[in-house]
């Protein structure tokens, strides 16, 4: 069973940046669609980032322009780099992996990924 780490969370006044790292047990490859999801507190997990097989991205509206998704081909270590955070963006942030097709776009979906890690804590204060 492949595990997911993820970490980089903290706290961070709004404005800031942050890098998420997620390190998979196994080798990965191309061989799986990665994301990035977030879960407030009393709210649903939503999709943030996505990376596909062949590397193209998704991007939830809400994050387009702040935020990258981007994957370290030799260290096999997905990155979710963060910037200009917002206070509402304080949220659990997990990894996921999920089986998808090549050369189509990756899904942001939460049912659509298999494989999650435990989560890193991001605060954002205003």
């Amino acid at each position: 069973q492949v595990q997911l780490v993820e970490s980089g969370g903290g706290s961070v006044q709004a404005g800031g940046s942050l890098k998420l790292s997620c390190v998979a047990s196994v080798s990965l490859g191309n061989s799986v669609c990665m994301g990035w999801f977030r879960q407030a507190p009393g709210k649903e997990r939503e999709g943030v980032a996505a990376r596909g097989r062949d590397g193209r991205t998704t991007y939830a509206d809400s994050v387009t322009g702040r935020f990258t998704i981007s994957k370290d081909s030799a260290s096999n270590i997905l990155y979710l780099h963060m910037n200009s955070l917002k206070p509402e963006e304080t949220a659990m942030y997990y990894c996921a992996a999920a089986s998808c097709r090549y050369g189509v776009s990756p899904p942001l979906r939460v049912a659509d990924y298999a494989i999650w890690g435990q989560g890193t804590q991001v605060t954002v204060s205003s």
